[in-house]
């Protein structure tokens, strides 16, 4: 049973990809969503499969019964991921401050005063770095939020030198924003990135070792070459005249 905060939060997520329908849709389907009791909703997410049924939402280290932000970590709910990493999640904000906003979101359900400021520092940077570039933007605004006594990092994109916060003008990013947005910024494989790493390092120390065994083998060759004694050659003395012959 989702609890009243997940309700709304969700009913916020259908009616913002509802904008991207023809308007004749779009007029009946928010009546009809928006005219839906808390029941009738969770039994519509149920039958069109937008939420999985009997999930544990505590199956990523979390322990925030009715937290969204957990049912996002856990898969229970929809989202638009862009990246992974053993302990955070990065998602497109379906209602940003500004075009290509992401959420980052601990796995772990923690508030403000329990997360520990290092534990999402390079995930963050990483993905600060990677969207920049991409969405041709000035600055990437880095802004903690609480909600659900869930803590969540936005990245938000700055363009015009402009000073945004989390109290500035939201707008509902469309379907199509948010699908060009994902391939646009998605990192493959961030999830392996750490274990990718680990195996380049030990690659390289084993072709270094092997280097340095190689150079040893090398310099042990010289050295015998150097101190091997070569035996002279006998001398042909066949061409000498021979001694005369003594005569007692």
């Amino acid at each position: 049973m989702l609890s009243k905060e997940q309700i709304e939060f969700v009913k916020k997520q259908l009616l913002s990809q509802i904008d991207s329908l023809p308007e004749s849709q779009r007029s009946s389907m928010k009546e009809q969503i928006e005219s839906m009791s808390d029941q009738e909703l969770e039994e519509f997410l149920i039958k069109n499969n937008l939420i999985k049924v009997g999930e544990n939402q505590n199956n990523s280290n979390t322990s925030g019964g009715g937290c969204t932000f957990c049912l996002l970590v856990s898969g229970t709910l929809p989202s638009n991921k862009i990246a992974e990493n053993e302990k955070a999640i990065a998602i497109l904000e379906i209602n940003p401050i500004s075009k290509g906003h992401v959420i980052i979101i601990p796995k772990e359900h923690v508030n403000s005063k329990e997360l520990k400021p290092k534990s999402l520092e390079s995930f963050t940077k990483e993905i600060s770095e990677s969207i920049k570039p991409k969405l041709k933007a000035e600055k990437i605004e880095i802004i903690p939020s609480e909600l659900f006594g869930h803590i969540i990092l936005n990245l938000i994109p700055l363009y015009n030198k402009e000073t945004l916060d989390l109290d500035a003008k939201r707008y509902k990013a469309s379907e199509k924003e948010l699908s060009e947005s994902k391939s646009l910024l998605e990192l493959k494989h961030t999830e392996n990135k750490e274990s990718e790493k680990e195996i380049e390092q030990g690659k390289k120390k084993n072709i270094k070792t092997a280097k340095v065994k190689k150079e040893k083998s090398s310099e042990s060759k010289t050295k015998k070459k150097v101190l091997e004694i070569k035996k002279p050659e006998k001398e042909d003395l066949s061409h000498l005249p021979k001694a005369p012959r003594r005569i007692p």
